[in-house]
């Protein structure tokens, strides 16, 4: 398996346990006010990379995408929304649904991963 693609699954698992934390701490403050519902965006910044709109990288020291397998998720907050009069914005329905979503993709990752792996076995045992 090459190193980028190695990579790419790496940041994409990476970012399923960070979306899983950050539903799991969304659905735990339900019911907390002026509570924000935290989101993580890994896929429009991947699809960015690959459509060559990431920033690129000129020096190790440098903030941006050189490669799509250099992304990483961010987390952030998304505040267009109130769902409830003391400004909490979770909609534990949306939630349920985000959390089955991660769970699949995580699945999904995991089964190509060791598809890879089990492709990097046989060829080295044959």
């Amino acid at each position: 398996m090459s190193n980028s693609a190695y990579n790419l699954i790496k940041n994409a698992l990476d970012a399923t346990e960070l979306r899983q934390q950050m539903i799991s701490s969304n659905i735990a403050n339900v019911n907390t006010p002026d509570y924000k519902v935290n989101k993580v965006d890994f896929e429009n910044r991947l699809e960015k990379a690959y459509e060559g709109i990431g920033m690129r990288k000129t020096n190790v020291r440098h903030i941006g995408i050189g490669n799509p397998d250099e992304v990483t998720a961010v987390v952030t907050k998304r505040t267009n929304s109130i769902v409830k009069e003391n400004g909490n914005n979770v909609d534990i329905d949306m939630e349920m649904t985000d959390e089955a979503a991660t769970s699949i993709q995580y699945n999904a990752l995991i089964t190509q991963l060791n598809a890879k792996y089990s492709m990097i076995h046989s060829a080295i045992t044959k």
